[in-house]
């Protein structure tokens, strides 16, 4: 009466997926195959196995690099989101315990982030997870795909980060002031758009560059200033405002440390300029670690409180 019913079991090789996923965000074997642990060669039987499976090339070769195909980009998305469900799905539920935790998390951060809230980082660590060992990086010179590839846990800065897979938080947003030691001709005197234009300035740039947007804002006014240097951190940009007569932008609270350790005065900038805000991002493989949402908490906290005019500890 019924006809015979049919059923193919398809087997599904889960570690297929994790490498598909792989090959498609480094777009090279040798990148998938650094990511997974794996040899090159072995990859490269993976792949074949992933092509046999989807009846694509999935990756092409172009000259020295790989291109992915038409299919490939088309399941991109779709494959990455399966890969980070299935992760979330088989990771083991346990808890946290901080106090056995092993484990070295790299975290990069502009210059005035790592002096404002490295000391309660590192006072976190030192009480609650003693196996934890942190590297702290600094700001490259150039935007890099660190969070993709894992060579970081955590970016800390003002610029969030466009890619899908980067999960973001924004933690604060700084006002910026100026900053100038207590003996400059400025310090008792009412700091109008004209006389800060006047004024020498040290711009902070990691890229070297001598203007920003507030030489827009100066131009709109018919104003120029002129920019002595650019110093690659806001620590050094103010020890030179410290120890000379160069004026200096920077976050009020994130840079109040150092600000009040060289004895600087600061003042509000006399341009409607908008507040920085302070970003932290991660990739979301990391959305389901709980020693890394632990981590993640701790950063937030230390913003928090340095924010609010908490010293760290131990200070005087």
């Amino acid at each position: 009466m019924f006809g015979r019913l049919r059923f193919t079991v398809v087997h599904l090789d889960l570690n297929l997926l994790v490498a598909l996923d792989a090959l498609l965000e480094e777009g090279s074997v040798g990148g998938a195959a650094a990511r997974l642990h794996l040899s090159s060669p072995a990859m490269s039987r993976t792949l074949g196995r992933i092509r046999t499976v989807t009846g694509d090339q999935i990756l092409v070769r172009t000259g020295r690099t790989m291109t992915p195909t038409p299919f490939a980009l088309g399941v991109r998305e779709r494959v990455h989101a399966l890969v980070v469900e299935a992760q979330t799905v088989l990771a083991p539920e346990r808890d946290l315990d901080l106090s056995t935790l092993t484990r070295t998390f790299t975290v990069q951060a502009h210059d005035a982030v790592t002096t404002a809230i490295g000391p309660l980082l590192l006072e976190a660590v030192r009480t609650q997870a003693p196996g934890v060992a942190l590297r702290l990086l600094p700001e490259r010179a150039v935007d890099t795909l660190e969070l993709k590839h894992g060579h970081l846990d955590l970016e800390i800065g003002s610029a969030t980060n466009v890619l899908p897979e980067i999960r973001t938080q924004t933690l604060l947003e700084d006002r910026l002031v100026v900053a100038l030691r207590a003996g400059h001709d400025l310090a008792a005197r009412e700091l109008t758009p004209e006389r800060f234009a006047a004024a020498d300035h040290v711009i902070v740039s990691r890229r070297g560059r001598l203007t920003d947007p507030i030489d827009d804002l100066l131009e709109a006014q018919g104003l120029r200033r002129r920019v002595l240097a650019t110093a690659p951190t806001s620590t050094a940009a103010l020890h030179f405002a410290a120890a000379g007569d160069p004026v200096v932008v920077v976050s009020e609270r994130l840079c109040r440390p150092t600000i009040a350790a060289l004895g600087l005065r600061t003042a509000p900038v006399p341009l409607d300029v908008p507040p920085v805000p302070l970003v932290v991002a991660w990739h979301e493989r990391y959305e389901g670690d709980r020693a890394h949402a632990w981590l993640r908490s701790v950063v937030a906290g230390a913003v928090e409180r340095v924010a609010g005019g908490d010293p760290g500890p131990d200070a005087a």
